[in-house]
């Protein structure tokens, strides 16, 4: 393995290797994605189908922000795009402001019971 990117430079065992990621592909797959990193990371970045599957944790924090209340939505899928959507969503329905930080997302204020309401009615699990 080289140091500077992860990829494979020679090795001694036969078959084949994934063109995106450099890790081996599953005997008799063929296929890219299939049993190197490029499957797991896609396994983990996907987002569950039902809202149902989703139980989203509702927790406020003040801490290292200079006394500034800060609700925070933790435990979603880490998916870049579902987590970016949703932002905007809350944000939208509370008229505040905030971010994405950490698989969750982050809103100015203590909205605990707005954000509460916003998430169930999608069909969330709320907790907190």
């Amino acid at each position: 393995m080289s140091a500077r990117d992860g990829k494979l430079v020679y090795s001694t065992s036969g078959g084949r290797m994934c063109p995106g990621c450099g890790w081996p592909l599953r005997p008799g797959s063929g296929q890219a994605g299939d049993g190197c990193k490029c499957s797991t990371t896609t396994a983990a970045s996907s987002v569950p189908t039902k809202p149902s599957q989703i139980v989203a944790k509702l927790r406020m924090e003040k801490a290292g922000r200079g006394g500034k209340t800060v609700t925070v939505v933790d435990n979603l899928p880490n998916n870049a795009a579902f987590l970016k959507e949703l932002s905007q969503e809350l944000k939208r329905a509370c008229g505040t402001g905030g971010a994405v930080r950490d698989g969750g997302v982050e809103l100015q204020g203590d909205l605990r019971d707005r954000v509460r309401g916003v998430l169930a009615k999608k069909g969330y699990i709320v907790k907190g």
